[in-house]
């Protein structure tokens, strides 16, 4: 299954899921669940946004290697752990 980042507008977190091709999550409230975190005070009406991701970048001379992590914001359904998002301020 692959991994997608999404963003909530109202909050500015940013959190990673993994679910299949074909679904979309809309709502803060639907992305709070499949990431399995608390909406906070964030209203889970609030609508989210799919973000393009790169996942994996390939090089032809170092072979495949990792996206870089998040700078900050967020993170809280994976990542690095660190993010503003990961301590339920939302």
């Amino acid at each position: 299954m692959p991994t997608y980042e999404y963003r909530c507008p109202a909050n500015g977190c940013l959190v990673e899921v993994r679910h299949g091709m074909a679904e979309r999550l809309l709502s803060w409230g639907e992305l709070c669940e499949r990431a399995g975190i608390t909406p906070g005070v964030t209203d889970p009406a609030s609508p989210v946004e799919k973000l393009i991701s790169a996942g994996f970048l390939a090089t032809s001379s170092a072979g495949p290697r990792e996206a870089p992590g998040c700078a900050g914001g967020g993170c809280a359904g994976g990542g690095c752990g660190s993010g503003f998002c990961d301590a339920g301020n939302f």
